[in-house]
Parts: structure tokens; sequence; C-alpha cells
């Protein structure tokens, strides 16, 4: 298996030290190394795969030094616009290395909502004409691939990608976390949500933990999952899917959104605050940290989501923090 250490120390030897992107779970030991051990200025966890594209292309212009964007291969498709009419050869010529986390690849025992990107993430890649390589934990000479593919990137003024196989890298636990001393666990804000709500009403839960959340309170209690929407896939959608349910039955319509899911198309409050009507409830539920990935930070616990939501057009919003608030608001 790959040394985290070894690599980031690779890249750190040849001028290779800023870092951006969206947390993955294969690539989650190296991102939280990086966390633990890069200068807070030169590691921007994004709120979306194309920011970070956006901001790794800022950070080349200003240095012509080449960065590192990471995401899972799922994030793909918020990168391709910024990759094609931005940092593209053929456009501005932008050097970076993207170091990607093959879900769903062929073969491998995977999730469902992972296969088809898996399947189909290299020729994504060669339609889009980025030079990739692929590693996994029986990789030889890393350093030097590192370095031929640094030096195509900046000699051919493209983006350049590493593939990242499942169980590459050695394990690393993240020691800068967000405190995690809150009363209100999101599994017991979810607990309580379901057993307050009609009984009728429809769900629709973020990526991730959320998802799993519901899906076990709903085993657990013998209920019916036949009203719940679980958005497996999709960062950051779940609230627009809740919209348009919302819009077409009189139904109460619960998202139960996360604060990275919020934060990755935070466009959509605005959309919700014009459209959404009084029958759909919106529930962040803000633990400031990419939880099923990791654990890294978000700015959850930086931003006002609260005042955010009402310049949006929402009508009530509430921030709430305790077990018995939940139940009292709902």
């Amino acid at each position: 298996m790959i040394e985290v250490n070894n690599l980031f120390n690779i890249f750190n030897e040849n001028e290779i030290d800023f870092y951006t992107g969206v947390p993955d779970s294969l690539l989650k030991d190296f991102c939280a190394y990086i966390t633990d051990n890069s200068d807070k200025e030169k590691h921007i966890i994004s709120a979306n795969e194309g920011g970070a594209i956006a901001i790794a292309t800022g950070y080349y212009l200003s240095t012509g030094k080449v960065p590192v964007v990471y995401l899972q291969n799922s994030g793909l498709g918020n990168c391709v616009n910024p990759l094609l009419s931005l940092a593209d050869k053929e456009v501005y010529g932008i050097p970076m290395i993207l170091m990607i986390g093959w879900r769903g690849e062929p073969n491998v025992k995977d999730e469902p909502q992972h296969i088809k990107q898996g399947r189909v993430q290299n020729s994504m890649l060669d339609s889009m004409e980025i030079p990739y390589i692929i590693i996994d934990k029986n990789s030889q000479n890393l350093q030097k691939q590192i370095i031929d593919l640094k030096n195509k990137s900046l000699n051919e003024k493209t983006p350049v990608a590493i593939i990242v196989r499942k169980d590459t890298f050695t394990s690393y636990k993240l020691t800068s976390k967000n405190s995690d001393n809150l009363e209100l666990s999101r599994e017991d804000a979810i607990e309580i949500i379901l057993s307050k709500i009609p009984n009728d009403s429809v769900v629709i839960s973020t990526t991730g933990m959320a998802s799993r959340e519901v899906f076990e309170q709903r085993e657990l209690k013998n209920q019916s999952h036949e009203k719940d929407f679980l958005t497996v896939g999709a960062m950051g959608h779940c609230s627009q899917i809740a919209l348009g349910i919302s819009l077409n039955t009189t139904k109460v319509t619960v998202c139960l959104d996360g604060d990275g899911s919020t934060l990755m198309h935070m466009g959509s409050l605005p959309i919700i605050g014009q459209y959404g009507s009084s029958n759909f409830l919106h529930i962040i539920l803000n633990n400031g940290a990419h939880d099923s990935v990791g654990g890294q930070p978000t700015l959850g616990f930086s931003v006002n989501i609260k005042a955010i939501a009402l310049a949006s057009g929402y009508k009530n919003v509430y921030s709430i923090y305790k077990k018995r608030r939940i139940r009292a608001n709902i």
C-alpha cells in the first residue's frame, strides 16, 4: 500500500504543495493527511469540484506552480465545464493534477449509484483529452510517475489525472476535526424529525449518512420506505428534488439536507425562497463535516446559514441545537 506521508513528501519535493477539492472516501486517508499537515493557505476544501478547478486555476496563474485537485469520480460532472472551457489547452492551458477516487470500478464491489460512473470514468477523461495514470496499492516508481505527470502537465499546458483505486492508501486518522461535542447528533435529530412529521409526509434525504440513517430508522421501527426518496448520488441536489416534489403535492415535503450538500450548490436556496410553498420543510443537519468521507471540515460552523436562508426568501427560519426544540418547532 502507498504510505500517505510518502506521497505527500513526493509532491512537496517536486514543488507541488497546494491542494483543493471535495473529500472522497477512497482518498480520505490522504485528504486527512493533507488537512493535518498543510498550511491553511495551501489547502482549501472547496464547496464543489468545479469551484476547486477554478481555485486551482487562480493558484497556477498567480504562482506558475502545479496544484492538486482531489475529488471522487462522481464530482467529474461538476468539473466538466471549467475543465473544457477554462483549463483546457485550447483555451487557457492550465496545468493541474486531478486526483480522482475510482468509485464503481468494474468488477469491484460498490454501491449502485457508483457503477455507471465507474464504468464510463476513463472514457470521459479520454473524451476530454485529459492524460491520466492509474495507481493502486501495488504501484511502483511512484516518484517517477508523479514527475513525468507534472512535466506533461506543464509542457503540454493541460490538466492531467491520477486515478486512485480502492484500498490504495495506508490508514490515517484525521486529528484536526471540528468539535463533535454537540448535544444533538444527526442520528438523534433524524429520529425525532421522523417521529414528529405527519405520517404521510414525503421525505427526501441527502447523500451519505443522512440517507443511511433514514433507511435504518425505518427498518428499526418497521416503517414503510414508500414515501422516502434517498438521494444516494447527485450531492447538493436533494433540496431541488424536494422542491420539484413539493410543488406537485399537498403533502408535507421534508428535505433532510446536510451542511456540505447545502454549501455545494447554495444557489438553490434563492430558488426555494422564490418558489417554495408552505408544505416545504428544508432541514439542514449541520455538523461542520463531510462525515461520510472521513470527517474533513466544511464551513458549516463558520457560515450563518440562517441569515442566508432569510436573505434568499425563506419565510421562517430557525436554528435548533437541542432535542426539545426540534419537538417544539416541527
